[in-house]
């Protein structure tokens, strides 16, 4: 993880989520499934105005309740906290919107009659403990297992009020009635999720940040047995803490995991705050550290993305290193230069592709121009490969040799070290960089954010990229490196997953590659590439066939390619 010393926050107190449970009910719709949502009162503590599922706080007594083996009926998967959740969605259920899903003594499930019995027994609102207790006198046990676990949401850091919510899935029983608390509820709507999501954008339907998510995620399912059967495996099928961040116009936005930006916030601001702006812009430099910045190349474009990302790495007090420079575009490396204030001590080019290294010698001119012929800043990288393309070759001053560190020291002795990474694979040169101290890799065109690396041979070699990735996840155990920040895209969180998943990606893509072979052995590259990349744009094809060509050697060179 970062320093502490180089964060741009200060830390926060954060409070502590309080449990709570809220439960889906689905029924069938001539459309598609609708879910049944209420909507709070005005005056409510939480939530006011806003249209929610039915929930509320896990009490002891649930926990209580989940424990007595003459009450609630559990599926066998249904274990310690998930009981609780639960019955504390269904006492809420009874409560905010008068459904009771819960068993008679002979297995059949309750009616409007056992409904009614129940709200004279005991009313709508009454304690957890009464709720348990009411509904063993009456012979009823909540069906515990007709709920299933659909998602857990963790309230953001920065809120005062914070709840830590499963949201459960359930049917609505067929012969009941749902009708609002006239306490809390003030009105009750049964909606498609697609519906309701549509209804908010237009500003008609007013609801919470994770009940929007939730319901654009469900808008798919095409029945409510197909969302129970989602939900089969008894664990969440996402699990979000949404971080805050501010949008083009200074608007708070919330992100949830797989979200791009998601990761980055996690590195500018662990606390919490709403600080961070994730829109992509070329003229200002981005602090992601204190001794870490972004200026991002105006060359956006399918191959770059928003474009090239330049990291700053140093302060004022140190002198600063610079990792790819970008294209040889003078605004850009003018911009570097200021915000650096010429105090350039290294430049390096993790590759030798056009869009990273053509900046790094006009950029040291400048630099000895502005600080004195005496202080030249050497451009590190690795020379171009035998295969390289023509706009692709580059020399650099010295190599940078594997394992090589380069360190930028404060005047207290504070360092900033950087160290070098050999990962061929994207090309033969490519090298990542590691900044020790802080827990990130800087991995170029390695490990990008929201897309994979094109891997072109023969200057890029499928074996040596996933040979790469495995001595990436190797360098993040030895260096503790938490965080990803590549040439294109945001910075990314979880390093270690990050790879697992990227290499499990190239894996599964190349299995599909096998696949097209084998259905096809005397095909070409352009049969292929239409089957193992029949889930990609046809409009990228053409790129996708690079690498689906780096695939077919690799097959071939580890013998498992089938003959023609």
């Amino acid at each position: 993880m970062p320093r502490s010393s180089q964060l741009l926050h200060p830390p926060l107190s954060t409070v502590t989520p309080r449990l709570a449970a809220t439960v889906l009910l689905f029924r069938d719709g001539p459309e598609g499934p609708e879910v049944l949502m209420t909507r709070r009162s005005g005056q409510a503590g939480f939530a006011a105005s806003l249209y929610v599922f039915p929930g509320g706080a896990v009490e002891s007594a649930d926990e209580a309740a989940s424990e007595a083996p003459d009450g609630a009926r559990f599926r066998d998967d249904q274990q310690g906290e998930a009981r609780v959740w639960a019955l504390a969605a269904l006492r809420e259920s009874y409560e905010e919107v008068g459904v009771l899903l819960a068993h008679r003594a002979d297995g059949s499930p309750a009616t409007q009659a056992d409904v009614t019995a129940l709200e004279a027994a005991i009313g709508r609102r009454s304690d957890a403990a009464t709720f348990h207790a009411a509904c063993v006198s009456l012979g009823l046990h909540p069906a515990a297992d007709a709920v299933r676990v659909l998602a857990r949401w963790l309230a953001p850091l920065d809120l005062p009020k914070r709840f830590d919510t499963p949201f459960l899935v359930a049917r609505m029983p067929r012969d009941q009635t749902p009708h609002a608390d006239a306490h809390e509820q003030v009105d009750i709507r049964w909606v498609r999720p697609a519906e309701a999501v549509a209804l908010h954008a237009q500003g008609q339907f007013p609801m919470m940040f994770p009940t929007v998510r939730t319901l654009e995620r469900l808008a798919a399912q095409p029945s409510v047995d197909a969302m129970l059967d989602a939900c089969a495996a008894g664990h969440p099928l996402w699990q979000y803490c949404p971080r805050g961040a501010l949008d083009a116009a200074g608007h708070e936005v919330r992100l949830v995991n797989e979200d791009l930006a998601y990761g980055e916030l996690g590195l500018v601001t662990p606390y919490g705050q709403v600080a961070h702006s994730i829109v992509w812009q070329h003229e200002h430099p981005v602090p992601l550290l204190r001794n870490v910045l972004r200026l991002t190349a105006p060359n956006a474009g399918v191959m770059t993305g928003p474009g090239t990302n330049t990291y700053l790495v140093g302060t004022a007090a140190s002198g600063f290193a610079v990792i790819d420079p970008g294209p040889a575009d003078g605004e850009h490396l003018g911009r570097i230069l200021a915000a650096t204030g010429g105090d350039v001590r290294f430049i390096v080019c993790t590759h030798s592709h056009p869009d990273h290294s053509p900046g790094a010698f006009v950029l040291q001119t400048l630099s000895a121009a502005r600080a004195g012929a005496h202080h030249r800043p050497p451009v590190l990288g690795l020379h171009h490969g035998p295969h390289a393309r023509l706009d692709s070759h580059f020399v650099p001053d010295e190599e940078l040799t594997d394992g090589a560190a380069l360190v930028l020291y404060e005047p207290d002795g504070t360092t900033h070290t950087l160290t070098a990474l050999h990962t061929p694979g994207h090309t033969a040169n490519h090298v990542c960089l590691a900044l020790e101290e802080d827990g990130l890799l800087f991995s170029g065109d390695h490990i990008l954010n929201g897309s994979t690396t094109i891997v072109d041979p023969p200057d890029g070699a499928m074996g040596d990229y996933l040979a790469s990735l495995e001595r990436l996840d190797a360098a993040c155990v030895r260096h503790g490196l938490e965080f990803i920040l590549p040439a294109h895209g945001y910075a990314m969180q979880h390093a270690r997953a990050v790879i697992a998943g990227l290499r499990a990606h190239r894996l599964a893509r190349e299995a599909r590659v096998l696949a097209a072979m084998q259905g096809s052995p005397s095909g070409s590259l352009d049969d292929w590439v239409a089957h193992a990349y029949s889930d990609t744009p046809a409009t990228l094809w053409p790129l996708a066939r690079r690498s689906l060509l780096a695939h077919v050697e690799h097959l071939r060179m580890t013998g498992r390619a089938p003959s023609a």
